[in-house]
């Protein structure tokens, strides 16, 4: 095994876990950023793709994103019940709805976006600015050359969604009382 600088390799290396770790927290973090949104971070990606991405369709949305179509609809409903998006006919197909953003759904992504920016930045507190900037596209790169997947809100909500036949973490027993 060598060391530089504090970073191990070969057979010790703490790879997997610092990018878990990275991730645990990032989660948690952008959790709390987006509490003000229906269903939290995953209506923060659904937000993020509507207002940035280019999905001409509801049922695209929800391919995107790896959403069953009728989850969609229901997280959809929410989110036009707080005034973030709208139905619209699609001009090219009447059987079709385009979702779009209103005024007030890009002010909250807006909104929601800076608080992600800030909680990313106190997450990798530990790197400098220049480090962090440099951390992020080196880690872009990486991630692009891992698969064909090149939606990154799909990625996200995917890597942050436990599986539902994943086993749930073991509490220890409650003292009994007395």
């Amino acid at each position: 095994m060598s060391t530089t600088a504090g970073t191990r390799t070969g057979e010790h290396s703490l790879f997997g876990w610092s990018l878990a770790t990275l991730l645990r927290e990032w989660s948690a973090r952008v959790d709390a950023a987006a509490d003000d949104l229906p269903q939290g971070t995953r209506g923060y990606q659904l937000l993020t793709a509507v207002v940035h991405g280019n999905l001409p369709s509801q049922a695209a949305l929800a391919t995107s994103l790896g959403i069953d179509r009728t989850v969609m609809t229901y997280l959809l409903d929410a989110f036009v019940d707080c005034g973030l998006v709208e139905r619209r006919l699609d001009p090219a197909d009447r059987r079709a709805r385009r979702i779009v953003a209103t005024d007030r759904g890009r002010a909250v992504l807006a909104a929601a976006e800076a608080r992600v920016v800030a909680a990313e930045d106190e997450l990798l507190t530990g790197l400098d600015p220049e480090q962090r900037a440099l951390f992020r596209t080196l880690l872009e790169q990486a991630a692009v050359g891992t698969g064909p997947d090149a939606d990154p809100c799909r990625t996200v909500v995917e890597a942050t969604t436990p599986a539902p036949d994943a086993p749930r973490p073991q509490r220890s027993p409650r003292p009994a009382s007395r």
